[in-house]
């Protein structure tokens, strides 16, 4: 059983159903994993979801993070909208991956209409044991942090 990640997730209410079977799953796959809502099918709006999550990401908090709006689109442009997050939307494993390997992604966005809970879950355990490669990726990380430190 994986417990060696600390991950924060959130969704918004298009989401909210599959959002509590994938927490489900997760837990019981060994994961911690802590819901910071929406809280209802009928109510929850991604940008406050993807700030939450995306904030406690970056402040160390949390190792990861896990949002899901109904195409995943609305989540990763919320949570890039915080300094220091670097939200990738993925519905297919080898993005996910390369998110990990090239750029360093932190926060993983998907979208409840797009995929299914399994392949959800695949997308996400690929996702959180993809290992950054520094060297070559440090110079282009590093110039996302200069594009970011100019606002």
């Amino acid at each position: 059983m994986q417990t060696q990640f600390k991950l924060v997730i959130g969704c918004d209410l298009a989401a909210y159903d599959f959002k509590n079977l994938a927490i489900k799953e997760l837990k019981a796959r060994g994961y911690d994993v802590t819901d910071v809502g929406c809280w209802s099918a009928l109510e929850g709006d991604y940008p406050q979801a993807a700030e939450e999550v995306a904030s406690r990401v970056v402040s160390g908090e949390f190792d990861k993070g896990l949002l899901i709006c109904g195409t995943g689109q609305g989540m990763a442009m919320s949570a890039n909208k915080v300094k220091g997050a670097r939200a990738a939307l993925c519905y297919d494993i080898f993005p996910a991956l390369m998110s990990r390997e090239h750029n360093n992604s932190n926060v993983l966005c998907s979208g409840a209409w797009m995929v299914s809970l399994e392949k959800y879950l695949d997308i996400v355990e690929a996702w959180l044991f993809g290992k950054y490669s520094p060297g070559r990726h440090d110079v282009r990380i590093n110039a996302m942090f200069d594009i970011e430190n100019k606002r």
